[in-house]
């Protein structure tokens, strides 16, 4: 039985980080959690390693698709926060910007790792941004550097 599992040291690999403005407060959290993944266990130096800003989560996926366009990366990190308020609008945003990074990643074949919090408050996204519940920028980039390797062993 032939097996494919994927390593996180990809050093060589080009990565781009996309991150919403808005709720900057808990974002850089979570983008300081991601760089410093990519660059402990991706051994990943700083200069492939590019940050790109955007006004807010509905915003990412576009962003995503230019930087996907390029050709210049093997993954996209995307990360932001949405908290849930009193109207319909807190589904709207994590639905679309959930698919639209979706669909970017099957039309570019490229790793699109999911950093958005999706929560129902600020306490929440704290917890989920270096505190008890961990940091998912960090799982977002953990992911990327899995898929990069995973998909290079299959593709040779």
């Amino acid at each position: 039985m032939k097996m494919i599992e994927g390593v996180f040291s990809v050093s060589d690999a080009k990565i781009a980080v996309i991150i919403s403005r808005f709720n900057s407060f808990i974002n850089e959290s979570l983008l300081s959690g991601a760089v410093d993944t990519l660059k402990r266990h991706g051994e990943i130096g700083e200069n492939n390693i590019t940050v790109v800003r955007c006004p807010g989560a509905v915003e990412l996926p576009l962003v995503a698709q230019k930087v996907a366009e390029t050709g210049k990366y093997d993954a996209i990190i995307s990360l932001g926060t949405v908290v849930r308020g009193g109207t319909p609008h807190f589904d709207y945003v994590c639905s679309e910007c959930n698919k639209g990074l979706m669909q970017v990643s099957l039309k570019y074949s490229i790793p699109v790792a999911f950093g958005v919090l999706t929560v129902d408050s600020i306490e929440q996204a704290i917890e989920r941004a270096g505190a008890k519940a961990g940091n998912k920028g960090v799982e977002a980039a953990l992911s990327v550097l899995e898929m990069i390797d995973v998909l290079s062993k299959i593709d040779s």
